[in-house]
């Protein structure tokens, strides 16, 4: 009973303590958890001012952007009918390569029958040339004659006054002279009209000769272009033309695209523009390989005006109610050959920018571009364009050496006419 009574007492006087010193020991523990909420905070606020002092300020990121590229649309100069097609959607093609074969019989026809007026007036010129010759030799002989006339002439007349010869014989010699000499007045007349038609110029550069190489070089041309090439390498998208089907000059057929030629237009807003300058470096990423997979490149140029301004039905704000709107001004990013290159991407995906403008701070960059941009330009982009030029021109030029090749076959003088122009001289 003791034993109980004792224990009844003294258990209230030992419990104040116990809760007070776990009382204790809680705010400790809430006081600790604060600190250390508050040094994470600062801690955090602090790495991120220095994170946007140093990188995050001088970034102008948007993922309004997507890939762009030259959609090369391939058109027949000619009509006719489709008689072959060498590709299908998907398929990779080199510059220069066959796509489209149509028929070719009339224009080869065309073809033939301007090569053998070629060949024709070709004959026809080197005659004339050949007859300077043959003219030159008659004048020589007319003068030969017309100078024996006037030795016999001056060798009788002395005789006829002495009664020697007769003097009708003398005036025979002098009609013969006279005729003689009109002969030889003929014959230089001659000699110069044909001089008119060949003289100054050779045999190519002659204008009959001239007119028809242009003759050919059209007829040559238009059987060319019965076949349709590949302007440019890359990958055949949008083909609408089949077997048998008569397509008409301009008609599109198919669409080529070079996909190692592809750039990124990134929408940026209006007030991001104020740091961005051309030659900035930009990191990009592509939706399609994920966060991952970054390419490299540089601001190429910006647009000549908002995309709202080149709509369709552009807005005009200067009727009724008016709302501003942020507008976007399309800037273009060139991108690295070598990341195409491990990574395609395809036109219309889509892309995140990243636009780093540390170099405003030195104030270099512009945000026009120089008046002539030829000097500016990759050399690898100047090469493909005169690849496209010379491919382009290849047709002319094999023309033209057909052209040289008829003139040479045909272009050939009589032995005659030669051995009398060696003789003359």
């Amino acid at each position: 009973m003791n034993a109980m009574t004792t224990q009844a007492v003294t258990s209230p006087e030992s419990s104040p303590p116990a809760a007070s010193a776990e009382e204790a020991a809680n705010g400790n523990a809430r006081r600790r958890a604060m600190l250390i909420l508050v040094v994470v905070f600062l801690g955090g606020a602090a790495l991120w001012g220095a994170y946007w002092v140093f990188v995050a300020r001088w970034q102008e990121t948007t993922d309004d952007a997507y890939v762009a590229g030259h959609v090369v649309q391939i058109t027949p100069q000619v009509g006719g009918t489709v008689r072959a097609v060498l590709v299908d959607d998907t398929d990779r093609v080199a510059a220069g390569e066959t796509l489209v074969e149509l028929d070719d019989a009339d224009s080869r026809v065309a073809l033939n029958q301007a090569e053998a007026a070629l060949a024709q007036i070709v004959r026809e010129v080197r005659a004339r040339y050949v007859n300077n010759a043959a003219l030159r030799a008659q004048v020589a002989a007319r003068q030969s004659e017309v100078d024996r006339l006037n030795r016999d002439l001056a060798r009788r007349a002395p005789l006829a006054e002495s009664g020697a010869v007769p003097k009708e014989e003398v005036e025979h010699t002098r009609e013969s002279l006279k005729a003689a000499s009109a002969n030889l007045a003929a014959a230089r007349e001659q000699l110069a009209a044909n001089r008119a038609l060949t003289g100054g110029v050779d045999i190519e550069q002659h204008p009959a000769i001239m007119q028809a190489a242009a003759r050919f070089e059209e007829a040559w041309l238009a059987w060319s272009r019965s076949h349709i090439t590949a302007p440019v390498a890359g990958q055949v998208a949008k083909r609408n033309t089949q077997v048998g089907q008569r397509v008409a000059a301009g008609a599109p057929l198919m669409a080529v695209i070079p996909l190692e030629q592809l750039w990124v237009d990134a929408n940026f807003k209006e007030v991001q523009l104020d740091k961005m300058r051309i030659g900035q470096p930009v990191t990009l990423t592509a939706d399609v390989y994920g966060a991952d997979i970054r390419y490299r490149g540089r601001v190429a140029g910006f647009a000549a005006g908002t995309g709202s301004a080149f709509a369709l039905l552009p807005a005009q704000n200067a009727t009724g109610n008016w709302i501003k709107v942020v507008q976007r001004v399309p800037v273009r990013v060139e991108l690295e050959a070598a990341d195409l290159q491990a990574h395609p991407l395809r036109i219309g995906l889509s892309m995140r920018v990243k636009v780093d403008t540390h170099d405003l701070r030195d104030r270099s960059g512009v945000a026009l571009p120089p008046l002539n941009m030829t000097d500016t330009q990759p050399a690898d982009a100047r090469h493909a364009v005169a690849a496209r030029l010379n491919a382009s021109d290849t047709a002319l030029v094999q023309a033209r050496a057909r052209i040289a090749e008829i003139i040479r076959q045909h272009d050939v003088a009589s032995p005659v006419a030669t051995a009398a122009k060696n003789l003359v001289r």
